[in-house]
């Protein structure tokens, strides 16, 4: 093995090697994996490299001519010609410099194109379960300092290291063909280069992982605390003045991480430029002697004086581009971190479609269980040392009903009893873990979510909205309908007179999560997009329970349009709200333990007897 491919083996090793070489083999084989689809321009770009680094070692060659032709008082059209080829020389490495920075830029972003893509995606599939439990602000550092962390990579690190790498070894080859004497004494310092890019690369490193994590940290706190909710939050308690300091302490480490991160490699770069003019001090005087004593050409000094520079810039550049290299490589863990956590819901390769016509809903004897951390969550994600390895307790216990195309099923109970958890088997946002749910007859297990979106629609009790338009927030069921489908939905929701009031229409910006309408006005603008998707089976999740009596009207009477002909499963937390089910479900701890009509429940005078009561019974007042 040649000295400059040992050079670099080392400044790719690790203390711990054995470790780190299996961790950074696979890294590499899926960092290659994204650069596949763009090899023609990667070769081109790599073939640039290495003409420009042979058009960087010419030019010392052909100054030393120049000395030497002045000093043999040569023909002056040897002087002009050679420095004409010098110019011309100059002019052929900018212009193929700026085509070479354009592929690296466009490798560059193809990359951050490939990377963002990939794990939004996969992300986009992951089951709700990995929601609730990872920081948004940690999911959205991956997909923005992170990858932009990879790409540097590509348009910086492989750049300098395809170019060193064949500027060294011509060199090399130009210094030992001059003398082979200086050559040797410069090489003697190759250590000094070669073993603090061992131990600094793995600093390095250690500290930008940390940055890494800390400012994933930050971006959790601001997305949360700039929230309108969330900002609430802290200024309903009081907490303006804890927050500002824990952002503070979180930043100021930051800060430190990047002032030790810059002064480290400052002194080590530092360091190194001291040493390569220590040597070209060595190659002038003992040059200089070799001159003095007719043993070297006055040119071949300047060029092995020039050489120099480009032995140990190379060698600089490369023991720093270890450390962009490892930051490169932590960059691309913490992304193919998030890539490698497998969805636990995928479609199987032949899954169907729900049949056509009217849909029945049907729970037969359905057991299930939470998942734990470790199935769908990252440590790092979660900001924790450890997952909370809690989880697999069985909270639905044998739940098995039948809503009949066409009809309602009512879910009532107690708060945590399971209704919930229920609704969200419906639409697999989660799997049962035995037993079956069915739609239309086939297990939603043997559907295609596609399928399953189409079929069904869902209003929960937040009536969620996105800081975008009206028109926007309502094309999210159907993009392609018309404004006078988004009209007729927003008619039947009871909205038409709100929306026409409003200076921009349709295009108004509801605000972040649609904070700038009433919480009344939030529901009916989901039931409008419920109605706008037309689904065939209605799942309502205590869509009025958090509204006043008079946005409740109007609300019941916008679901009274969505329901109409549709199979439904409600869940109520007010009673009133499902009299007219042709099925109530009493769930209790998980288990379905009433169900008939509202009237047999009644005469039944069990748990639902005892809520109706509790809800509607008016309190003796006893006289004064």
């Amino acid at each position: 093995m040649s000295m400059e491919v040992t050079a670099w083996h080392q400044l790719y090793s690790m203390n711990d090697r054995q470790e780190r070489r299996s961790v950074s083999r696979a890294t590499l084989r899926r960092i290659a994996g994204f650069a596949r689809p763009h090899r023609r321009k990667l070769t081109l770009f790599l073939l640039l490299s290495v003409v420009l680094a042979g058009l960087a070692v010419a030019a010392p060659l052909l100054a030393g001519r120049v000395v030497d032709a002045v000093f043999n008082r040569e023909p002056l059209g040897v002087v002009v010609g050679v420095a004409l080829l010098i110019a011309a020389l100059a002019v052929a490495e900018a212009g193929l410099g700026l085509l070479n920075r354009w592929l690296s830029a466009g490798l560059g972003e193809d990359l951050i194109l490939d990377l963002r893509t990939a794990v939004f995606d996969h992300v986009q599939r992951m089951p709700v379960a990995f929601f609730t439990r990872t920081r948004t602000g940690a999911l959205v550092s991956r997909l923005n300092n992170d990858v932009i962390g990879a790409q540097r990579a590509f348009t910086d690190t492989l750049s300098g290291v395809a170019g060193n790498v064949v500027t060294l070894l011509l060199t090399l080859t130009a210094m030992i063909s001059i003398s082979w004497q200086i050559t040797l004494l410069a090489l003697l310092l190759l250590p000094v280069f070669v073993l603090p890019a061992r131990r600094m690369g793995v600093r390095i490193a250690r500290l930008r992982r940390e940055a890494a994590d800390h400012n994933a940290a930050m971006g959790n706190q601001m997305t949360e605390r700039f929230s309108a909710p969330g900002a609430t939050l802290v200024k309903l308690f009081g907490r303006p003045a804890y927050e500002s300091a824990e952002f503070a302490r979180r930043a100021r480490r930051v800060r430190d991480i990047g002032v030790r991160s810059a002064m480290t490699q400052y002194a080590f770069v530092t360091a190194l430029t001291l040493v390569s003019a220590l040597a070209l001090a060595l190659v002038y005087g003992l040059g200089g002697f070799y001159a003095l004593a007719d043993r070297l050409a006055p040119g071949a000094l300047v060029s092995m004086a020039m050489l120099l520079t480009r032995l140990y810039a190379p060698l600089t550049a490369l023991a720093s581009a270890r450390v962009d290299v490892m930051s490169a490589v932590v960059s691309f863990e913490r992304v193919f971190e998030v890539l490698d956590l497998k969805p636990l819901i995928q479609d199987k390769p032949d899954a169907r479609s729900v049949p056509e016509g009217p849909v029945s809903v049907e729970f037969d004897d359905v057991r299930f269980s939470y998942p734990s951390a470790d199935k769908v969550s990252l440590a790092s994600l979660e900001e924790v040392a450890v997952l909370d390895a809690r989880g697999g307790e069985e909270v639905l216990h044998g739940v098995s009903f039948r809503a009949e195309p066409g009809q309602m099923v009512a879910l009532v109970g107690s708060s945590g009893a399971g209704k919930s958890t229920i609704a969200q088997l419906i639409p697999r946002l989660y799997d049962a873990d035995s037993g079956a749910v069915r739609l239309g007859g086939v297990d939603v297990r043997d559907l295609s979510a596609e399928s399953i979106r189409a079929t069904l629609g869902m209003v929960t009790q937040d009536g969620h909205l996105f800081h975008d338009t009206i028109r926007a927030n309502l094309l999210l069921a159907r993009p392609e309908a018309s404004d006078e489908e988004l009209w007729d939905a927003i008619t039947r929701a009871r909205l038409a007179p709100l929306i026409e009031s409003l200076p921009d229409g349709l295009d108004t910006v509801v605000g972040e999560r649609g904070y700038r309408l009433s919480g009344g006005e939030r529901q009916r603008l989901t039931i409008a997009r419920l109605l706008l998707a037309r689904p065939r089976v209605v799942i309502l999740d205590e869509a009025t329970a958090a509204l006043d009596s008079t946005n409740e009207a109007a609300v019941q009477a916008a679901l009274g349009e969505a329901l109409e002909g549709r199979t439904a499963v409600v869940i109520a937390h007010r009673l009133s709200t499902v009299r007219a089910a042709d099925l109530i479900l009493v769930i209790e701890d998980g288990r379905v333990v009433e169900r008939g009509t509202h009237a047999e429940l009644l005469a039944a005078g069990g748990r639902y007897e005892e809520l109706y009561r509790t809800q509607f019974d008016e309190p003796t007042v006893a006289a004064a």
